[in-house]
């Protein structure tokens, strides 16, 4: 649950930048980093992480406080959720973002 002093963002499509207002907020408070968890890494966690990484900021993905669910492709075979999970990651890690762990994440915050 959010604390009353966190900014809520509400979206209506994967892109958490998309008619959102976010970048403006962003900018508006001169932060240049963004921390990216939730559901689903390869839909709302990539979207938003790739969107980012286009406008400049620089992104964190926390690996183990994001989550996927179990996808077949377009040829019909299964992949697991923790496949669809890490193939989302690789995609963004380097590129777009970089990928870590809640301790690493956690340690970014106390700075």
């Amino acid at each position: 649950v959010p604390r009353d002093d966190e900014h809520v963002v509400e979206k209506n499509v994967p892109d958490a930048f998309t008619h959102t207002g976010l970048e403006r907020w962003l900018h508006a408070r001169g932060h240049r980093a963004l921390v990216i968890a939730g559901v689903s890494t390869n839909n709302s966690v990539e979207a938003t992480a790739r969107s980012a990484g286009n406008l400049g900021l620089q992104v964190q993905v926390v690996a183990d406080a994001c989550f996927a669910f179990d996808k077949t492709d377009l040829r019909g075979v299964h992949h697991a959720a923790e496949d669809v999970h890490q193939m989302a990651l690789a995609n963004l890690h380097g590129e777009y973002a970089d990928v870590i762990d809640t301790d690493a994440a956690l340690a970014l915050l106390a700075r």
